[in-house]
């Protein structure tokens, strides 16, 4: 087990109703002038928007709209919300939305209160002196951005979609109110659950012997999301099944299921890069890859793999390389029962040598970085992963 620092600041508000607390949220936290960022319109719709922008008119507090947020959020609005902050006076950035919102209000919030590119820290691993004050109003059980120190922006010069990870971009605030994802299509609900077992699931395959409560808590987070994605994909409006699922994004990914060991990170890597030359969902580009990626490394370590498999699947009577192979498959079977793909070719997408060799080009910088911890990934290894998820 490895020494470890956990750090989660955010204070959460959870429960039906709750976002008429926003304002007060915001007041408590020294908020003047908000940036309000949302997507593309279903806050709107459903009025969500409107009872954000009641409570913190209720606080007297000044604010600015910006929507147009897309899945995979593009940097030019990160720019565009970055001019706007500072020419209104801008103290404080509240995103209503899922994690892509999230993600790009990270951004505009590290660029107001920096005074060089933004795109610097994504791109070129500068850090950042400051960021401006956040908070969130979630709709989208998925990212765990709500809670989490990470922001993924995509440039659309050269289609480069990059991470930023500093603990002062972890929101000051976080308002869950599960009701908000009832609304949600069945790939979109999927793609998030997809998403925080990833985030799970990430932290889990290390090749340290991590502390046995990170396991256990990590195992009864991926069961409780694979029972309730069934249950909320069947019946929309199952609070219960909603709240489960909502918690357990903001678990996965604000490093409780990570103590004690060093994740991989990997599967992430190589979906940016997917999710860059694509723009698929980013739920969908992990399943698309995981297993491929997991078939690739797991004799590295296959007692880990087959631990997973035997407490997630109940897999048994079996050596480890075979249980371990055994759980991939099983993971595969639980993707599609879910409507998730479990190859990039599931996705209706025929990856061509050009653009797998280009893939693994940018995902390695030229093959001048690897990519991983549980297997340190050169070029040619992310090369034999994306032949091996087509």
């Amino acid at each position: 087990m490895k020494n470890f620092k956990y750090y989660a600041p955010t204070k959460v508000v959870f429960g039906k109703n709750t976002a008429v607390q926003t304002g007060s949220l915001a007041a408590e936290f020294g908020a003047t002038k908000v940036l309000i960022h949302y997507g593309m319109g279903s806050v709107v719709r459903s009025g969500l928007l409107e009872i954000v922008k009641k409570s913190l008119e209720a606080e007297g507090i000044s604010f600015v709209l910006l929507g147009g947020v897309k899945p995979n959020p593009r940097l030019s609005l990160v720019y565009k919300g970055i001019e706007l902050a500072k020419s209104t006076g801008v103290d404080f950035v509240l995103a209503v939305g899922g994690g892509s919102v999230i993600d790009s209000a990270k951004a505009i919030a590290l660029g107001i209160a920096n005074d060089f590119d933004v795109w610097d820290l994504y791109s070129k691993g500068k850090n950042a002196a400051a960021c401006a004050s956040i908070g969130t109003v979630l709709t989208i059980s998925a990212a765990g951005s709500e809670m989490s120190s990470g922001s993924v922006i995509t440039n659309e010069e050269g289609w480069l979609k990059r991470a930023y990870g500093d603990d002062i971009i972890r929101p000051k605030f976080s308002v869950l109110d599960p009701e908000t994802t009832y609304t949600l299509p069945s790939y979109q609900t999927s793609c998030g659950a997809v998403d925080m077992m990833m985030h799970t699931m990430e932290r889990y395959f290390t090749t340290e012997e991590p502390m046995k409560l990170t396991d256990n808590l990590a195992v009864a987070l991926i069961k409780t999301v694979m029972e309730n994605i069934r249950t909320s994909l069947e019946k929309p409006d199952d609070y219960q099944a909603r709240a489960e699922l909502m918690w357990a994004s903001s678990l996965a990914h604000n490093d409780l299921t990570g103590c004690g060991g060093t994740g991989d990170w990997a599967t992430h890597d190589i979906e940016h890069e997917l999710g860059g030359m694509f723009d698929v969902a980013h739920g969908a580009g992990l399943s698309a890859v995981w297993s491929s990626w997991a078939r690739y490394v797991h004799h590295i370590k296959p007692s880990r793999f087959a631990k997973f498999a035997r407490d997630i699947f109940g897999i048994e009577n079996k050596d480890d390389d075979e249980a371990a192979l055994a759980g991939i498959h099983s993971m595969e079977l639980f993707y599609r029962s879910i409507g998730m793909p479990a190859s990039v070719k599931e996705m209706g997408i025929e990856l061509t040598d050009s653009q797998i060799e280009e893939l693994a080009h940018k995902g390695t910088d030229g093959d001048t970085k690897t990519l991983g911890n549980f297997k340190k990934l050169r070029k040619r290894d992310l090369k034999a992963i994306f032949n091996l998820a087509r």
